[in-house]
Order: C-alpha cells, then structure tokens, then sequence
C-alpha cells in the first residue's frame, strides 16, 4: 500500500525581505551614480581651471605662477574663484574696449573736417581713448589761452563726451624746445596751464560734472613723435582729452593689441589739480 504524502503549505510573512533588499540594492545604485558624477564634476572643474589658467597665462595676467601666490599653494576651488574674478574682469574690458571703439567711431564722424586738416587726432591708447588736440589748430606759440576760432571745436568735443558718462583726463604735453617767458617758467608750467584752460572750457558748458574731470600736465617727457624734426615737434605739442574707463582697468593686458603711442606714459593715471594759471 502506498503512502499518501501530504504536503502543508504555509503562507511566508518574510516576503517584505525581498521587496526592501531590491529597494536597497537600487538606493545604494543611486547613491553610487551620485558620486561617481560629483567626481566627474571635480576632475571637469579642474580641466577648465587649468585651461584658464593656461590661457591667462598666454596674455600675461599672471605675472607669477597663481598656485604660489603668496609662498603658498591655492587648492582647486580658491584657484577656480581667482580665475573666474579675472575671467570676469577681461570681459568687463572688453566690453568697455568695445563701447570707446563706438565712441571713437562717433568722435571721427562729429570731428572729420578737423582730422582732415591734421589739427586733431583719434586713436586708442592703453588707457582709453586719445583726442588729440595739436597746438597747430588750438593755441599760439609759447601762449595757454585757445584761439578764438577753436573754442567751438572744443565746446563740440566736450558736449559729444558728456554723453558718454566716462571720466576724462586733460593732458598738456609739449615738446622739448626750452621755455622761459614771463608767463611760464618751463615747458611743465605751460603744458599744465593749456591743459587747465581746455578744462574750463568742459565746465563753463555745465554738461560735465567736475568730478569726472582730471587735469595732467606732462611737459616734454611723453612725446609721440621725435622731437629732432620740425613736424614731430609739432605733433608733441597738443593737448589730449583721454577718455578713461575706471583705474583698474588694464585694457591693454586683458586684450593686447591696442595701439601704445606713448611708450613711456605711465599705465596708472593720477588726479592732478592743478592751480589757477
């Protein structure tokens, strides 16, 4: 006779086990996709500082080596900051390179009779922009008081630029011929006192706010042409209104190419006030 088998069947009440060690199991999955891409994150961020890095480098914005500013080496992250503050301070100059080559182009339309007959000249400088004003078109020889017939001129200029919002420095600049007259001990006395007279004339408008107006009197030291010809000497005796973004823009480090015609001017300007003349 054959022995019947009975089997008992029990219902599982550990069936949960299952459904929560996948649950984990894709948890842990996630957790480890996380950091996998955080990590990619990190090894993307210092691939773009180090080309950063590289580029400024190329243009000459660092003068040392940025990881050892200091005597002390900058982790990844305060490296990365340091780039981007300069990053963001080259496009500022751009910018700004951008808006003064709009401005020239305006100034050469509103001044083309005077850059035709050479008494004024336009260009780019590594502070900003340089309308050159040459003693030829606006002052007597040896004297500071602007001719009659400039005055107009110089009202123009002064007018197209208080749009613009910018500050300006007026610059004296003569050449190297020795002065010693009753008015003006030296060449320094004369190139002030021509600079301060153009100066009047921005401010007698009122469309310029005395504040953004700086006066500068260089005398013979930053001529732009040789002094040893009759027609260079009369190109180093002007007057230039320079059109200058904030102090702190180097114009020229950020975006090289800009036309440096006074080798020796210094790249920092400084508030000069200079007396009644």
């Amino acid at each position: 006779m054959r022995q019947k088998l009975h089997l008992t069947h029990r219902v599982s009440h550990e069936r949960w086990l299952v459904s929560y060690a996948d649950f984990v199991t894709l948890l842990f999955a996630f957790f480890v996709v996380l950091f996998a891409s955080g990590r990619a994150d990190q090894i993307k961020q210092r691939s773009v500082s180090h080309a950063i890095d590289s580029a400024f480098q190329s243009l000459g914005l660092f003068t040392t080596n940025p990881r050892k500013a200091g005597g002390a080496n900058l982790d990844p992250d305060a490296k990365t900051g340091a780039n981007i503050a300069i990053g963001e301070e080259v496009l500022a100059a751009a910018e700004v390179r951008a808006d003064l080559e709009h401005l020239e182009g305006q100034m050469k339309d509103l001044l083309a009779d005077k850059l035709a007959d050479r008494t004024i000249a336009i260009h780019m400088d590594r502070d900003g922009l340089v309308i050159s004003l040459r003693e030829a078109g606006f002052f007597a020889s040896g004297s500071a008081i602007p001719k009659a017939e400039a005055v107009p001129t110089v009202q123009r200029i002064a007018e197209a630029l208080g749009q613009s919002g910018y500050d300006l420095r007026i610059e004296g600049h003569t050449d190297n011929v020795p002065i010693h007259s009753a008015e003006f001990d030296s060449n320094w006395d004369l190139s002030a006192a021509r600079a301060t007279r153009v100066a009047r004339i921005f401010l007698s408008l009122g469309t310029i706010e005395p504040a953004r107006i700086s006066v500068a009197g260089y005398g013979e030291f930053h001529p732009v042409a040789t002094n040893n010809t009759a027609e260079g000497r009369a190109q180093n005796r002007r007057v230039d209104v320079v059109v200058i973004p904030r102090s702190n823009l180097n114009l020229t480090a950020a975006l090289p190419g800009i036309n440096n015609s006074a080798p020796g001017k210094p790249s920092q300007w400084h508030r000069i006030t200079d007396g009644e003349q």
